[in-house]
């Protein structure tokens, strides 16, 4: 059965599904400015439908947020609001490059670095910050693939890094 071209898919609750910019909204986030780069390297690079970020840090303006490593001078908590802050960031950086966040047809990936002590293994915790942020502005359906490192460095100190490519529509 064809219903036409203006059919409007719904989500599970038969509510009307919203756009990304539009789920921003709903949630009360206002994106700051994109950080600039904190050394010399493009934040964000295009390449066809694939938008690719990297060195997203969990920043405000020029200045780091949060540092210390998980598992010593900060905890798991903490940990959390710094990939979610980082992801943010992301998420302005991508508005930025391509206009409206709306663009984005798919998260493929989300790497994340965690700076902490050798015996902490609760990483993934860490990384559901961003995961989370991502998933309440994308949907579940857009949920990346997600690899999480542990590190001994990252720059500025700061206890979290992101690199996230997504799909593209043109």
């Amino acid at each position: 059965m064809n219903t036409g071209p203006k059919e409007k898919i719904l989500n599970e609750d038969n509510s009307r599904s919203v756009t990304a910019e539009q789920r921003l909204t709903q949630l009360g986030i206002k994106l700051p400015a994109p950080p600039e780069p904190f050394g010399i390297y493009a934040e964000a690079v295009q390449t066809g439908n694939m938008l690719f970020l990297t060195g997203m840090l969990p920043t405000v303006g020029r200045e780091a947020k949060f540092i210390g490593r998980i598992g010593g001078e900060l905890d798991v908590k903490t940990g959390h609001m710094a990939a979610y802050l980082a992801a943010v960031n992301a998420l302005a950086v991508a508005r930025q490059h391509l206009g409206s966040l709306d663009k984005i047809t798919r998260i493929v990936r989300l790497g994340v670095l965690v700076r902490l002590l050798e015996m902490f293994r609760e990483q993934p915790r860490i990384a559901d910050g961003a995961s989370e942020l991502l998933q309440d502005v994308f949907g579940k359906d857009k949920n990346p693939s997600r690899p999480v490192y542990g590190v001994a460095s990252l720059p500025l100190g700061v206890p979290v890094e992101l690199e996230l490519i997504f799909e593209v529509s043109a």
